[in-house]
């Protein structure tokens, strides 16, 4: 049994279990700013440092095998189950973006979560470098079903 844990204490909206329920997962659209209440209710609530990540990864591969797109909007985490969908909050000027964990890292000590090049201009911290966000657990991918066969 694999059991996946962010490496931040996260509180759950409105319960006290597990933050990697899949059930009921939310149905993602593209962010509604004008209309907040129409936004998926997270599974998990944390804060942490992010950073990103750009041009020196661009092509290669990422933990899913897919290829790396500084333009795309995705974000690697070191423990999060891959595919999980998050909203990333930059609580300097309260800009949100929702990225796909697709990568592991950041392998830099006091980081949980390396962005796309894109994802940081489109939170505003790409000439900083570095951001306090909020993590918002909106989706996690269902388990792969195990098939006995005898």
């Amino acid at each position: 049994m694999l059991i996946l844990a962010p490496s931040a204490n996260p509180t759950v909206a409105g319960q006290a279990s597990s933050p990697f329920q899949t059930a009921p997962s939310p149905t993602l659209t593209k962010q509604n700013k004008s209309n907040p209440a129409a936004q998926p209710k997270p599974l998990a609530v944390w804060e942490c440092t992010t950073s990103w990540y750009g041009e020196d990864f661009d092509g290669l591969p990422t933990a899913t095998g897919e290829t790396y797109d500084m333009y795309g909007e995705t974000a690697a985490h070191p423990t999060l189950p891959l595919g999980s969908i998050v909203r990333v909050v930059n609580l300097r000027n309260h800009r949100s973006q929702v990225v796909r964990i697709n990568d592991r890292g950041p392998y830099v000590e006091g980081r949980e979560l390396d962005v796309s090049y894109q994802v940081a201009q489109e939170l505003g911290f790409d000439q900083r470098g570095l951001a306090k966000v909020r993590l918002e657990l909106l989706k996690v991918p269902p388990r792969p079903s195990s098939e006995h066969h005898n």
